[in-house]
């Protein structure tokens, strides 16, 4: 006897799939002014790879004439891998040349970038990076950023000197974007520090020398934070408050948690990279695979009928799970680059989603056809059907998880493929995983969750809707 499930369920979860993929899609933002605020990310935020946006390219030198040992330039170079790891940037490549000091790099423009500076853009990666607590908040100079901020530059005064540090970055132990609520007040994007346990020791003193004075944070020769000590912080937690945007904050944070180069760079060269497909492709894909979508919509309800309406809802929801976890929608997993192999990474877990429902489908009808009731024939069907189902996505997924590990931030086998594979390859992977993993939830478990509940209803409980014949006979 086939477990019931109430009839509402259909209507809850049908409602829920659209709902968040609508959200998943198009993402749900609000501006204050010219300043907008992103409260859930979709497709516009998703940052494309330099196959299909283009981007920037550099070399970076040692500045000053310093000359870097392999092992500084071996951890200058790491440290700017971290930083674009953290900020979700994959699609990358980075090498050492230990023979001429130079560190070369290529990546993607941001989703949002509109002007294109590519000076602007390596800043990010190649700042030193070197966080400092100071006495006091003394400037030499102010400038007023593109935004309108006001900037604070090289400190002065009783904050100066190196023998004013109070204390340094390397005393972090993670770093992290927050957002604080304070009741009557606006959300205020923080960045909150925990520290190590010399770290907290040395806080722990700072925080009591200067009770009621005020402590400047500063990254690289740019103040950052000058809040006053309300009281004296023992639990080694520090939180970097400031005039920060969301992104601002997170970037702060990845920059903190990667840590400082063991030395300045300088850029020799910069410049644009074109997109390798043209300005006009994401365009052209973003139309042949809607096409593409509905197609398979009219085929799987023409020849599936009802369970093919709830594939399709299915497939809507494995969609938008799987541009979630790209875009950044679920703040606890980073925004991802997506690159053409990534977008056939995506293209390919679909295709198995439809396949997932597809032999549901075909089991269902089989047992219908062998003379069973509907109740049994779906209990038998999506049970026989689920073996064959998780063999095929198991496969997949194990593929999927050795395209990761082999070929992401790790470089495993870069010596025999070559580095300028690795991103292209990992995104791949990613996208298949996460496609996989989606069609696990949507296409498993939501979509006979869906099945079981509407044949609930006395309407939808004719054999032919679900591939019989029908009225039974």
């Amino acid at each position: 006897m086939m477990k019931r499930v109430p009839k509402p369920v259909f209507f809850i979860v049908a409602l829920l799939i659209l709902a968040f993929a609508f959200t998943a899609i198009f993402g749900i933002a609000y501006f204050t002014g010219d300043n907008k605020t992103t409260v859930l990310k979709g497709v516009g935020d998703i940052r494309w790879g330099i196959d299909i946006s283009g981007g920037v390219n550099a070399t970076f030198k040692p500045a000053n004439d310093y000359d870097a040992d392999s092992d500084e330039l071996d951890a200058a170079k790491a440290i700017i891998e971290t930083r674009m790891v953290s900020s979700g940037i994959t699609d990358y490549e980075l090498y050492a040349d230990t023979n001429k000091d130079r560190i070369i790099v290529r990546f993607p423009w941001k989703s949002d970038e509109k002007e294109y500076n590519a000076s602007e853009a390596i800043s990010e990666i190649s700042a030193t990076a070197k966080l400092t607590f100071r006495p006091g908040n003394s400037y030499e100079t102010a400038t007023i950023d593109k935004n309108g901020k006001t900037i604070y530059l090289t400190p002065s005064g009783e904050t100066a000197g190196d023998e004013n540090i109070l204390m340094t970055g390397d005393m972090v132990k993670d770093a992290k974007a927050a957002v604080r609520q304070e009741t009557g007040k606006m959300s205020e994007p923080i960045v909150e520090l925990t520290l190590t346990e010399e770290g907290a020791e040395k806080f722990k003193q700072i925080t009591t020398d200067y009770k009621d004075k005020v402590v400047s944070i500063w990254m690289d020769d740019q103040m950052i934070s000058a809040p006053r000590v309300n009281s004296i912080i023992t639990d080694g937690n520090a939180v970097i408050e400031g005039d920060f945007t969301s992104a601002e904050a997170a970037d702060l944070a990845n920059k903190i948690k990667a840590g400082a180069l063991p030395f300045e760079l300088e850029t020799v060269t910069y410049g644009n990279i074109s997109p390798t497909l043209g300005q006009n492709a994401l365009l052209a894909m973003g139309w042949a695979a809607g096409i593409a979508f509905v197609l398979i919509m009219i085929i799987m309800i023409v020849f599936y009928r009802l369970p093919g309406c709830i594939a399709v809802i299915s497939l809507i929801g494995q969609l938008a799970l799987s541009v979630a976890a790209i875009s950044g929608y679920f703040t606890i997993f980073p925004s991802f680059t997506m690159t053409l192999p990534g977008i056939a990474g995506l293209i390919l877990s679909i295709g198995m989603g439809v396949d997932c429902n597809v032999i549901t489908a075909e089991r269902i009808k089989e047992e219908l056809r062998g003379g069973r009731t509907l109740d049994g024939a779906l209990e038998k069907g999506t049970k026989n059907s689920l073996s064959a189902i998780i063999d095929g996505n198991m496969t997949v997924v194990i593929v999927s998880i050795i395209l990761l590990l082999v070929f992401g931030p790790s470089n495993i086998l870069s010596f025999i493929f070559g580095e300028a594979t690795t991103g292209t390859i990992y995104s791949f992977g990613y996208t298949l995983l996460v496609g996989v993993i989606s069609n696990f939830i949507m296409g498993i478990f939501f979509s006979r969750l869906m099945l079981r509940s509407i044949a609930g209803l006395k309407p939808f409980r004719n054999p032919w809707l679900y591939g019989g014949a029908k009225n039974g006979k």
